[in-house]
Parts: C-alpha cells; structure tokens; sequence
C-alpha cells in the first residue's frame, strides 16, 4: 500500500503504465465535477468511481479485496478512517471473482486518517474497510480510482 499526501502523488509514477495513466488523470482532472458512479479514463485499464457515503463506527463496516484492480482512495470531502490488513492474516467470507470483489473477516493491522489532502494506494492481498468515522458520523464525497494489474 501507499499512503501519501496527494501533492506527492507524483512520486509513485513508473511503478506501473496504468498507475502513471491514473496519476496524470488525478493531476490534471477536477474530481469533484465527475459524475455519480463510473467514469471513463482508459476503459476497463482505469476508470473511476465516484461516490458519497455516510461514515460509521468500524465495527458496522466489512473488509474488501481485489485481484485484478489497485484501489486509489481520494476524499472530496470529508474524514474518514480506511483500515488495511494483508488477506493472509484474515478469513475470506465470500468472493465474486466477476466483480472482483473478495470480503474478508478480521482486524485492522493499520488505519489511515483520510481527508481530502491525503491518498492511500491498495494493491491486490490488501484487505481494506472504508466508511470508518474518526470522530463522530461524516458525509463523504470519495473518488476511487481503479487501475488494472499488468
């Protein structure tokens, strides 16, 4: 995983084409003005999904993962906490390989302060749960960029 502020996005170009593809859309593109669900970078290589949510405590929200894609989190708006464990220390409970979704069961080996300053990168084995509220319930605007794995 890679948790950075967004201003040194930059810095991880060259670990992948798709991942450099994301990086210069995320630079150059006024993320707020996407539309609500899936848009259009690179057609299934990137695209991202553009949401809003409500956080909660973290014991209401459930791990993910996935194979095929790197998840790029960015908040519009908002606070959160998005915890990660590798998938070999947690229980997966069901699996959709069409979706590319794998949810797991277990606890956060780390958790990241997200705001809109902040990026946090996860890669495939990377068991991730989103919509954690740090200090009390918060609407978030989010962005999810997904990259495919070369």
């Amino acid at each position: 995983m890679i948790y950075a502020r967004i201003d040194d996005l930059s810095r991880y170009k060259g670990v992948s084409r798709f991942l450099d593809m994301a990086i210069d859309f995320i630079q150059k593109t006024d993320l707020r003005m996407l539309k609500q669900g899936r848009n259009e970078v690179d057609g299934d290589n990137v695209y991202i999904n553009r949401f809003d949510y409500e956080t909660m405590p973290e014991e209401k929200t459930f791990y993910e993962a996935h194979t095929l894609y790197i998840d790029v989190h960015l908040l519009l708006s908002g606070e959160e906490y998005i915890a990660v464990s590798d998938t070999g220390v947690m229980k997966e409970t069901e699996r959709d390989d069409t979706a590319d979704f794998i949810g797991y069961a277990g606890s956060a080996q780390a958790r990241f302060e997200m705001d809109s300053s902040k990026v946090l990168i996860v890669f495939p084995g990377e068991a991730h749960a989103v919509k954690i509220q740090r200090i009390r319930p918060c609407l978030v605007e989010k962005a999810v960029c997904k990259v495919k794995v070369q």
